[in-house]
């Protein structure tokens, strides 16, 4: 029996099909870090994109493709997903799963240093109507004020791991990441460009809006 909510969320929700599987399979094989999305956090995002409907996602981090299946599923025909990853092998391992899944044809993998490719890709004219960022914590807050040049009106923009352990309102904690999630967090509370909540679904999803 369920002994928290969390417990109780992950029991109805939590279920992994053979694809998801095989990506945590995979991150184990090569040695990779354990830090995927949960579960239930990337069901949430498919049903967030089947709800926007969105034609271009830019995702940020992209591992071993376990949030880019979730996302790249939930697309329709016309959809697509740019993901960037600063670490070719993950890229890699990433395009692999996505292949297996049968959604190669809607991923292209940009790799390098995220705040830059971003900046490339809206000097080109690039824009995009979903963003997922769950990349380093420390960059969170640019890679919000990036997202915003990039975001189309209407945008959705999504954070994870936005709790950080809950350590987000406690004031002693002081370590770097911690203090950069704080001040995304109070970003995206506060910018009246967009509109937004925070969602305590595992360890924690921030989700704006950028008005139109």
């Amino acid at each position: 029996m369920a002994r928290n909510h969390d417990e109780y969320i992950h029991h109805l929700f939590g279920n992994e099909d053979e694809a998801l599987q095989s990506v945590n399979e995979s991150i184990r094989k090569n040695g990779m870090p354990a830090i995927s999305v949960k579960p239930e956090v990337g069901r949430f995002l498919s049903l967030l994109v089947s709800i926007a409907k969105p034609r271009n996602i830019m995702e940020i981090g992209a591992l071993g493709g376990y949030s880019g299946i979730m996302l790249a599923s939930a697309l329709d025909k016309e959809g697509s997903l740019t993901s960037l990853e600063l670490e070719e092998a993950y890229a890699n391992v990433a395009k692999d799963n996505l292949n297996r899944a049968g959604l190669g044809d809607k991923v292209k993998y940009v790799i390098g240093p995220a705040l830059q490719n971003m900046d490339s890709l809206h000097s080109a004219g690039q824009q995009y109507d979903f963003f997922f960022i769950d990349a380093d914590k420390i960059n969170y807050p640019n890679y919000f004020q990036a997202a915003l040049k990039l975001a189309t009106p209407g945008a959705v923009i999504v954070a994870d791991n936005t709790l950080q352990g809950d350590n987000v309102f406690d004031e002693n904690v002081t370590t770097a990441h911690v203090t950069a999630i704080r001040e995304f967090n109070e970003q995206v509370a506060t910018d009246e460009r967009v509109e937004a909540m925070l969602l305590p679904l595992c360890d924690g999803l921030t989700i704006c809006r950028v008005k139109p």
